[in-house]
């Protein structure tokens, strides 16, 4: 004997249903940019790291003119919550031209320079090495 079977659903139903439709087309799609912007950021820092590499190492006259941190993270720490901060460092140097450059420094050297410092700045295209002063 065959039954006819009923594909009415009630309103409840359809909307379960949407809602599952809806999350079967979004995940994907959010994976696939969340794993995009992962692999970009990965690419950006190795195309940064070749171009310091290739760049030649330079030593020029440069004066100290501007320090600041950058912290990003958890900074709240409420309700007994461990929170995670992390520091980044960077230094402002002119060099006799006058042009200036930001260079990201260590927390040891940053704790070490001061503004108004004159000395002789070696870098490697982007990448910070030294600063000597005189």
């Amino acid at each position: 004997m065959f039954y006819a079977q009923s594909n009415h659903w009630t309103k409840d139903e359809e909307e379960v249903s949407y809602m599952f439709m809806l999350f079967e087309i979004m995940f994907p799609i959010i994976f696939v940019m969340v794993f995009g912007m992962i692999i970009f950021q990965f690419a950006t820092g190795i195309g940064t790291w070749h171009k310091n590499n290739q760049s030649p190492r330079l030593s020029v006259s440069a004066t100290i003119v501007a320090k600041r941190e950058s912290i990003t993270g958890d900074l709240s720490g409420t309700h007994d919550y461990h929170s995670t901060s992390s520091t980044s460092y960077y230094v402002t140097f002119q060099v006799e031209s006058g042009d200036r450059m930001e260079l990201s420094v260590s927390g040891r050297e940053y704790g070490m320079l001061a503004e108004g410092d004159i000395g002789k700045l070696t870098f490697q295209g982007t990448r910070y090495l030294s600063f000597e002063r005189v």
